[in-house]
């Protein structure tokens, strides 16, 4: 029986910009914009060139589902921080539509013919399912009393890892894809740091002070400093992603295989640091040194190893024991992070000793959303609305309880633990061991920095960490393949 093709297969966009009748099309919609904004303003031409945009980016989607994976983790960078100049954009809905759309235009590309679902039948697969459906097991936690809480929480904590995971081992199934990540990801990473470095010379915009004056300042503002937070949520999270994507980019230098790639990776390793000091995120100090140790330990190799833990222990004494560069404000600040007396921590601990008391008898805890100072939105007068939950984990202790903490740790540790024993045993690959390394080492730095500051479940962590996962549980797929060279800039074929 002869097989049907789907109709979006049928024509590139390069075969339709081609077509004099396209040619015309796009010369008319520039002329129009040009009139609407000479007639209504500027916002108004704004609104139909953005129109524009998304029609592109639709048929991209349709034409091409992996593009909505990555759009994906492009909008993890810009969404959170993009509620400063759109107030009320629906952020989650963007976000929760985009993966939606992409698994829509899947099926639609193989309308005509059975998907095959075998690249999804992994362990990390079920491994999300399962923690997803902890989630919604939480709806029957009596202390859940707001739905739109719920809905609010769960999305970081458990839905985007379950629609990610599965879109990830659907289309990354190949080296040049897995390099195309990594640029894709050292690109926003750049751009990221880019716009910090603009925050910290030239001062921030009308709409981004306007956000300082309404409340952020009380965050950003230490001792008449401004904390460098870029297009992202918050200072916490810019700091902590781009010690992440310096872990990742530090590692992928050494297996660079000409120079343009070499460079490429060392401009966003050394703008990722610089961004994490710009960010006085004292959190995001502990994921180059855990990321790091986890990667020497990975190597198997002494000469690496030992060399390695001895620039480690020795940064460490610099910070600890030392008060070496004490005059610059962004090493002052990072030196804190090893005070144990430091007042922050403090609080800290006697919320933790509050919450403790309170979960004493709430072993599923008080429900999705509904701790910490994100939910006064939902539930203003709650009892744990009014503790800062500070740390992603007691934000999952205080929100799923002690079974869901446990459970959530011991996802996190199997995910670590499988990806190092295939890196160790399994791969043969040396390219791809590292690549594999570069990803596990980013994300047990950003466990161990997530017991500091919520970074785990929040844009664009989350979307890198979950994705993360499906390729580090995935490694074997892209073991000795005919395109495996070394890394490449080359895109993908969509």
């Amino acid at each position: 029986m002869l097989q049907r093709q789907s109709p979006f297969a049928q024509f590139t966009g390069s075969d339709q910009l081609r077509k004099p009748s396209v040619l015309i099309s796009l010369f008319c919609v520039i002329m129009l914009s040009g009139l609407v904004m000479s007639y209504f303003g500027l916002l108004a031409g704004f609104g139909l060139a953005l129109l524009l945009f998304f029609s592109i980016s639709l048929y991209l989607l349709f034409s091409y589902p992996i593009f909505g994976l990555y759009a994906a983790i492009v909008l993890g960078f810009l969404l959170l921080g993009s509620a400063r100049y759109l107030p009320d954009f629906p952020v989650g809905i963007a976000m929760d539509g985009l993966l939606i759309l992409t698994y829509i235009s899947f099926f639609m590309r193989r309308f005509y013919e059975k998907p095959d679902w075998t690249p999804i039948k992994k362990d990390i697969t079920l491994i999300a399912i399962v923690w997803f459906g902890y989630s919604l097991f939480e709806l029957m936690n009596p202390e859940t009393v707001s739905l739109p809480a719920w809905l609010s929480g769960v999305r970081g904590v458990s839905l985007y890892m379950l629609l990610v995971i599965p879109l990830t081992l659907l289309f990354i199934d190949n080296q040049r894809k897995l390099d195309f990540v990594f640029y894709l990801w050292g690109c926003l990473s750049l751009l990221a740091s880019i716009k910090g470095i603009l925050q910290n010379f030239h001062g921030v915009d009308r709409w981004e002070q306007a956000w300082l004056d309404q409340g952020g300042a009380v965050t950003h503002i230490i001792y008449g400093k401004l904390r460098i937070f870029s297009f992202f949520s918050d200072a916490g999270q810019f700091g902590a992603n781009q010690a992440y994507s310096a872990v990742m980019a530090t590692i992928l230098f050494f297996i660079g295989k000409n120079w343009r790639q070499k460079l490429f990776f060392f401009l966003v390793a050394l703008s990722g640091f610089y961004g994490m000091l710009l960010s006085g995120t004292r959190g995001a100090l502990s994921i180059p040194f855990a990321g790091f140790a986890v990667y020497f330990i990975l190597q198997k190799n002494w000469r690496i190893m030992v060399p390695g833990f001895f620039v480690i222990i020795l940064l460490l004494a610099f910070f600890k024991f030392t008060t070496i560069g004490q005059g610059n404000q962004y090493i002052r600040r990072m030196r804190t992070a090893f005070d144990l007396n430091n007042a922050s921590l403090q609080v800290r601990l006697e919320n933790q000793k509050i919450l403790g008391a309170y979960l004493a008898t709430r072993p599923f805890g008080g429900g999705i959303g509904q701790a910490g100072v994100k939910a006064q939105r939902y539930l203003p007068n709650s009892f744990l609305s009014k503790i800062p939950t500070d740390s992603w984990y007691v934000m999952i202790w205080a929100e799923q309880g002690i079974v869901g903490l446990l459970l959530h740790l011991t996802i996190l540790f199997y995910i670590i633990g499988r990806s190092s024993f295939l890196i160790l045993f399994r791969i043969r690959d040396p390219i791809l061991k590292r690549k594999m390394a570069a990803l596990t080492a980013g994300m047990f730095g950003i466990m161990v920095s997530s017991y500091g500051n919520a970074v785990l479940g929040t844009m664009p962590t989350s979307i890198l960490i979950y994705t993360s996962m499906a390729l580090m549980l995935n490694a074997e797929k892209f073991d000795y393949q005919p395109d495996k060279t070394s890394i490449t800039v080359i895109p993908p074929n969509l």
